[in-house]
């Protein structure tokens, strides 16, 4: 896992006061990184091609030091590429200016009036810290340059995403994007995510670890190696009661409990019970009970529930069990009575509608959706912040997982998951976890990473996969 931070300036600003690193030879850095994938990525002229067949690059500058790092990459692919500059605010920043008159220097590079077609298309216009919406002309500018067919990359951030990782009102969307330094939180946001593309990251001419050295972040971005999946490699003396046993509350909408059982037997408890009156015939793996079995470890409550009955919840309410809550959950005030339980390992995995609902019932300052994915992680702190002892996994295009001030990102899941059930099959592998005695942050994590890498190795089409699909995946995760 990697830190995430809201903005890099402070660090930027250590280099120069303690490592006596100037802003000239970080932007160099800067600028060398975004060269060289450039030159890795595409065929450059080498002095034997024939010269028609050279890549273009079209580097689009803005007028601060994000402009500056576009004109430094100019000067760095001068040479290997056909390399066309267009700066149409010119430049304001005194780096600007200064790279500006290095580059001038060569004579030959050519700097166009408009935007033109180019094999690659640089985004140098506006970086990190954006405050402000758009104006017109850049928002002109953007329209224009998404039109262009060219492979898209933006330098640090993609014109347009703002510092809370919204765009403003527009941005630009690309390929990838090559960041500078460290990795910003505004990459990993919801609204960000068509915008960004693939993100890397070039380090400032020094390890990443020595850039980053003493300033802690407590939000992490998780990596795909991150997963550790359940052993059964420790000892040979064991039995089904090891592995521990999840009982799952049965609601109306059976079959969504029964996926849930049916993830978490595959997950590896030992033991899988749907508590309830059920109709549904159960597949032969999974047990029945109309009580809680005396010897439960876990309990999972509210998928496929529409209304919560008394007696729905009272055992619930009863046991110091680990919880896992969700969906039906959230439309219920139980829920509140469930909060109050801070002894007890509770794990909330709302989706956005199901988080507002949440927040209305919880707090006094009302909460609607469009709210919320704009503001995802300061809405999550916010909830952590009066609710410590919870665990909260908030769905989405990039999964957050929180506890008290510790925050993880998930930014692996894709399209494929958008399908009734996949949020089931997750309330299933984080509860059957929490019965094997992880720790509720823990379980939280590897189930988001356990479900996100099924649904990657699925290999059908990408509108086809049923939550039984992610099932099946799960068991041959390695």
């Amino acid at each position: 896992m990697q830190p995430l931070y809201k903005s890099c300036y402070p660090l930027d600003h250590r280099c120069y006061d303690d490592y006596n690193l100037t802003e000239d030879i970080l932007m160099e850095h800067a600028a060398m990184g975004m060269a060289n994938y450039i030159k890795n990525r595409f065929t450059f002229f080498n002095g034997k091609n024939n010269s028609d067949e050279v890549p273009t690059v079209l580097i689009v500058c803005g007028v601060g030091n994000n402009g500056a790092d576009g004109i430094v990459l100019a000067r760095l692919l001068f040479g290997y590429f056909k390399v066309k500059l267009y700066i149409p605010f010119g430049v304001q920043s005194l780096m600007g200016t200064l790279q500006l008159e290095r580059l001038e220097a060569f004579n030959t590079l050519e700097i166009v009036d408009e935007l033109c077609e180019a094999d690659v298309i640089v985004d140098a216009i506006f970086g990190a810290g954006l405050s402000r919406e758009l104006n017109e002309q850049v928002r002109k500018l953007i329209v224009s340059m998404q039109m262009l067919r060219g492979f898209k990359i933006a330098c640090d951030i993609p014109t347009g995403i703002d510092i809370n990782g919204n765009p403003s009102p527009l941005a630009f969307r690309v390929d990838i994007t090559i960041t500078m330094g460290a990795l910003k939180e505004c990459l990993y946001t919801d609204m960000a995510k068509d915008y960004v593309g693939e993100v890397i990251c070039v380090d400032l001419g020094m390890h990443h670890y020595k850039y980053t050295e003493g300033f802690k972040s407590n939000i992490q971005l998780l990596d795909e190696s991150d997963l550790e999946l359940p052993s059964r490699n420790l000892s040979k003396i064991t039995h089904k009661g090891t592995f521990g046993h999840l009982a799952v509350i049965a609601g109306e909408k059976e079959g969504a409990s029964i996926m849930s059982g049916l993830s978490a037997l595959r997950f590896g408890a030992g033991l899988v019970t749907m508590v309830g009156e059920l109709e549904t015939p159960l597949p032969l793996s999974l047990m029945h009970d109309v009580e809680l079995p005396y010897n439960t470890t876990a309990i999972a409550l509210g998928m496929g529930f529409l209304d919560f009955e008394e007696e729905s919840v009272e055992e619930v309410l009863a046991s110091e069990l680990p919880l896992l809550l969700d969906a039906g959950a959230f439309s219920s005030e139980h829920i509140l009575e469930f909060l109050e339980q801070k002894d007890r390992a509770v794990v909330l995995t709302p989706h956005p509608k199901e988080f507002v609902s949440l927040w209305n019932m919880t707090i006094d300052s009302p909460l609607n959706i469009a709210i919320l994915q704009a503001n995802r992680f300061n809405k999550v702190r916010e909830f952590c912040e009066l609710f410590p002892h919870v665990t909260l996994l908030l769905k989405g295009a990039n999964m957050i997982i929180a506890q008290d001030e510790q925050l993880f990102v998930n930014p692996h899941g894709t399209s494929t998951l958008s399908k009734g059930g996949s949020g089931d099959v997750l309330s299933g592998l984080i509860g059957s976890l929490l019965a094997q005695g992880v720790t509720p942050l823990e379980a939280t994590v590897q189930g988001s990473l356990a479900l996100t890498a099924s649904a990657k190795a699925y290999d059908g089409s990408s509108y086809a996969m049923l939550p039984t699909d992610l099932i099946e995946e799960i068991g041959k995760l390695e």
